[in-house]
């Protein structure tokens, strides 16, 4: 159980850029932080690599929990099912709707309440954030919203779910994080596991096209770095 005296928050740490942000935006809150990762055979599984070192040079504790029993009942996504091909180009709901992995973050979110309410823990945190409004209903305000609301009955302790960058673009999560003098390099973004980002799926050119917008450097290193993609516009559902 957390010391009474000091907020606890669980965050849903992937690895990714977006959730290394948050991690770092919930330590700068001074709360008492538990990184909580997820294995659930995901293509990308080099993302947990990274999320363990990042945990353990920041002395943060870090729970990966194996979820891959679920496979089989979420498998209808590239990200999940290796003989489907993973699409390449710019972020787009035409280009990448094969990467939607079916109910993932209703999945995560429930876990990680409840790993939050055995520890004592009263917000859970998670980087859903305005550029995937397009793509993934997960991660719009409507579903923060009512996880929000149902986390708040589903058990004697109310927990919220705390999603600071709910509206902001990629390009503004990594000005967030560069304010803060965040290295990028000690983050994964890339659909492929490879030991260097592909810069070929939507995912990589999504993350180029951030740091072009700040004019700033990915330090990650890349098979090929393309011209980024156009960041997308922010959408409002």
């Amino acid at each position: 159980m957390n010391d009474a005296s000091t907020p606890a928050t669980v965050v849903i740490y992937s690895g990714g850029m977006d959730s290394y942000t948050v991690l770092h935006r919930a330590l700068r809150e001074g709360r008492e932080v538990h990184a909580l990762s997820f294995d659930y055979g995901q293509r990308h599984a080099r993302e947990l690599e990274v999320a363990a070192r990042v945990c353990r040079g920041l002395g943060v504790p870090h729970q990966v929990v194996d979820i891959r029993a679920i496979h089989g009942l979420i498998d209808a996504s590239a990200l999940t099912d290796a003989d489907r091909a993973l699409p390449e180009g710019d972020y787009a709901e035409d280009n990448l709707a094969a990467t939607v992995v079916p109910n993932r973050n209703m999945i995560l979110l429930s876990l990680a309440i409840a790993k939050a309410v055995n520890i004592g823990a009263g917000r859970v945190d998670y980087g859903a954030h305005g550029g995937d409004h397009v793509l993934y209903p997960d991660c719009r305000p409507a579903f923060v919203e009512a996880m929000n609301a149902v986390a708040g009955i589903a058990n004697f302790q109310a927990v919220e779910i705390h999603a600071p960058y709910l509206r902001a673009s990629k390009a503004e999560i990594l000005a967030d994080g560069l304010a803060m003098g965040l290295d990028y390099a000690d983050s994964w973004t890339c659909y492929q596991g490879e030991e260097l980002a592909c810069g070929r799926c939507g995912s990589c050119r999504e993350r180029l096209a951030a740091f072009a917008a700040n004019h700033a450097t990915d330090p990650l290193g890349y098979c090929q770095r393309p011209e980024p993609a156009a960041e997308p516009a922010k959408r409002s559902h």
